[in-house]
């Protein structure tokens, strides 16, 4: 047959499969009636390994595989549809059901903590989320969660990954092991500089202080100045006070502008990162789940089953309910045998009510879920 003449035996086998999809998934609705009736479980490991295995036989050698992975994703369907039938809901689903029904708007003022000093551009980019904020700083990341956590400030910001340099994976270890949510994120342009004391000359810079991330942004730059040693610091603005401090005459900061006129120092360079467009994303981490109603993303962690086609399981989800992923992260879990945990980024309205939905089903086929947020990414 021809092109034309092929393509409409496809619309008919295809019009046939939709019928057939509708017709089973009124008969699920029966089977959850009875498995209701009768106090069984939704799962049933051994019929559906029965109906893969027909399923396999009845294709033939070369679509096994082809069918297992339509049928896995239909039983997946059904599986969802009996649930839905029932009105049984996840703890997790619930639990975003109810943030989202209290939302509300995200204050303009609040004690907000940081890390590092005065400067530094979390210090920035709290400024930019909150026009009114009373900032306290912390020596480290941890120690910012923990504040939150322990209520000592409403809110903590964080960098999270930058364009250049990659994720900051001490964050996201800490997210995965704090009992923080994220309340809202925000990009900001990062513009390093190099700052030093008064008289200091760029040719007699032998050390230049950093924080790790910075320095790698800046590599290419340091890279051609074999005389210059990179220092790392626990932020970019305590290396603009360390700097300050030094009376060696030969060490320098690599910070942002504003650090300059802060710290009395002059700026010997300028645009040194390895690329324009430098941007860092941040997070503004809450104790508790809080949902505005122009939240437009959401984050979680999952932990899958150590087995073949769990990531597929969990990617096939986001794909059949139409929701896009905009991030995925895979971290090594510390202390076990090359088993990983997933970070999730997805694009989510505060109104989506298939977000809820989703969680729910991701709950039930992860080992564990961790719902991180739902949140306005600025």
């Amino acid at each position: 047959m021809d092109l034309s003449q092929a393509r409409s035996r496809v619309d008919a086998i295809d019009d046939a499969i939709a019928d057939l999809l509708a017709e089973r998934m009124a008969v699920v609705e029966d089977v959850a009636a009875h498995k209701a009736a009768n106090n069984m479980p939704i799962v049933d490991p051994a019929r559906e390994r029965e109906v893969l295995r027909r399923a396999a036989g009845r294709v033939g050698p070369g679509l096994e595989t082809a069918a297992r992975r339509v049928f896995e994703t239909l039983m997946d369907v059904s599986r969802a549809q009996q649930r839905q039938a029932l009105g049984i809901d996840s703890p997790l689903a619930a639990r975003a059901r109810e943030a989202v029904a209290a939302a509300a708007e995200f204050p303009a003022s609040a004690v907000v903590a940081c890390q590092g000093v005065e400067g530094s551009y979390q210090q920035q980019a709290c400024d930019a989320l909150f026009p009114l904020a009373s900032i306290l700083y912390f020596e480290d990341f941890a120690s910012v969660f923990q504040a939150v956590e322990k209520g000592l400030c409403q809110f903590g910001v964080l960098p999270i990954e930058n364009s250049l340099a990659g994720s900051v994976t001490e964050v996201y270890d800490l997210l995965a092991s704090r009992a923080c949510a994220i309340a809202r994120a925000i990009r900001r342009p990062i513009d390093h500089v190099l700052l030093a004391p008064r008289g200091v000359e760029l040719g007699n810079i032998r050390k230049v202080y950093s924080h790790p991330q910075a320095l790698a942004q800046c590599a290419r730059w340091i890279k051609a100045r074999p005389s210059i040693e990179a220092v790392p610091c626990a932020n970019t603005a305590v290396a603009a006070r360390r700097a300050r401090d030094s009376a060696a005459g030969d060490e320098a900061a690599i910070a942002s502008g504003a650090c300059a006129q802060l710290y009395g120092l002059e700026k010997l360079a300028f645009d040194i990162a390895d690329s324009a467009g430098n941007t860092t994303r941040f997070l503004c981490l809450a104790r508790d789940l809080m949902v505005t109603p122009d939240a437009n993303r959401a984050s979680l962690i999952l932990t899958l089953p150590h087995k073949p086609g769990s990531l597929y399981a969990m990617m096939s989800r986001f794909a059949s309910m139409g929701i896009n992923l905009t991030k995925l992260e895979s971290r090594l879990i510390p202390g076990s045998d090359f088993q990983f945990r997933f970070h999730i980024d997805i694009e989510a309205d505060a109104r989506d009510s298939r977000v809820p939905r989703l969680l729910g089903e991701l709950e039930r086929g992860a080992e564990r879920t961790r719902f991180l947020g739902w949140y306005r990414e600025l």
